[in-house]
């Protein structure tokens, strides 16, 4: 991407975040909720690119003024000052240029929703499940350190420890882009509490990263769900086994099954299953969307795709392995304390190259 391009791209970003900034004081936009929504996300996803835009301007700026300083002046000390100047401004010029071409790039719009995330038992028995809880409590804590809010949706848990399944939403900024890379298939190498022999044994839970649908996404007909309540079952207090609290909802037309017990009151759970149906439904779709990028991109994974192994955990050698951009650490304890965030970033930049090259920018 030229100079020249990279400018005019920056203008009309400019030209459109001061638009849409204009827009969000009309009246009649602020009337409209979908309306307001939708633009006040524009608005700040735009925002970085216009701030990135003004260092820009004024780094350009200045290398010209210095060009200048450098042809007018005779005084060799004055002419070095300025070649100094200059190259270092041009470096700093380069380096924006790569962030802003990464800025640039189209960005999924679903990045900025909240999550749901599923965890599940995969192969090997007890052991998956305890690795499930595992996982659920590394999530737990890299959430924490982000400021984000959790809470659990549902919870089947293992005969030995962990769960069988658990599935959690998690609320905050910018949730979805962060957590989808966590989707696929987790494999854990260590020596089961359940194991006499001391050997090593291979087990794996499977995540599914679903970005929540919100209420301007999608409607679901009242007559096309049918609602059933049970009572709780598991830990819960006096309420278990007493009240009919459990809320299930079935979509007649797809057959699609949202339960959720993690309430004492039956309208809280059926206010939680509501949304975990609808973020179901909405990613029925947005799944044609991820099967299309997930075959082009080693970095995503797909995520209803539960066969894609994308990360190892090997306790005796210590090590995190990512096997989608072959990225090997040895603080394993640090990762499962819920430090994620240098393997997310690499992910990251992995996906950004291949996006960059994808749109022939690099």
């Amino acid at each position: 991407m030229s100079k020249n391009m990279i400018l005019d791209k920056l203008e009309g970003v400019s030209e459109r975040f001061q638009q849409v900034e204009k827009n969000l004081s009309d009246p009649e936009i602020i009337s409209n909720r979908e309306k307001f929504i939708k633009l006040n996300k524009e608005y700040k996803s735009l925002g970085p690119i216009v701030s990135a835009f003004k260092t820009y301007k004024n780094i350009i700026e200045n290398i010209l003024s210095s060009k200048e300083m450098l042809n007018d002046e005779s005084d060799p000390e004055m002419r070095q000052m300025a070649k100094e100047e200059i190259d270092a401004l041009l470096q700093e010029r380069d380096v924006l240029e790569e962030e802003i071409k990464v800025l640039l790039l189209p960005k999924d719009p679903e990045d900025d929703k909240n999550a749901i995330v599923e965890i599940r038992a995969g192969t090997g028995g007890d052991e998956a499940s305890i690795f499930a809880g595992d996982l659920f409590r590394m999530y737990t804590k890299f959430c924490e350190n982000k400021g984000w809010k959790i809470e659990v949706n549902r919870i089947t848990e293992g005969t030995q420890g962990g769960y069988k399944e658990i599935v959690l939403e998690v609320t905050g900024n910018g949730v979805y882009g962060i957590m989808k890379y966590e989707s696929g298939v987790h494999r854990v190498q260590r020596v089961p509490d359940t194991e006499t022999q001391g050997r090593v044994h291979t087990s794996a839970a499977s995540v599914a990263v679903l970005p929540e649908a919100e209420d301007i996404d999608i409607e679901i007909n009242d007559a096309d769900v049918r609602k059933d309540t049970y009572c709780s079952s598991g830990p819960g207090g006096q309420s278990v086994n007493t009240t009919y609290s459990a809320i299930r909802l079935t979509h007649i037309p797809t057959g699609l099954v949202v339960t959720c017990q993690d309430e004492k009151s039956q309208l809280k759970n059926l206010k939680k299953a509501m949304k975990e149906l609808k973020t179901r439904l909405y990613n029925l779709e947005y799944q044609k969307y991820l099967d299309d990028i997930s075959s082009k991109r080693k970095t995503m994974v797909s995520s209803g795709d539960r066969s894609a192994k994308i990360r190892t955990y090997n306790y005796p050698q210590g090590r995190v392995t990512d096997h989608r951009i072959k990225l090997t650490l040895y603080n394993l304890q640090n990762i499962v304390d819920g430090d994620l965030d240098e393997i997310i970033e690499k992910l990251q930049i992995a996906e950004n190259a291949e996006k960059l090259k994808e749109s022939g920018t690099k």
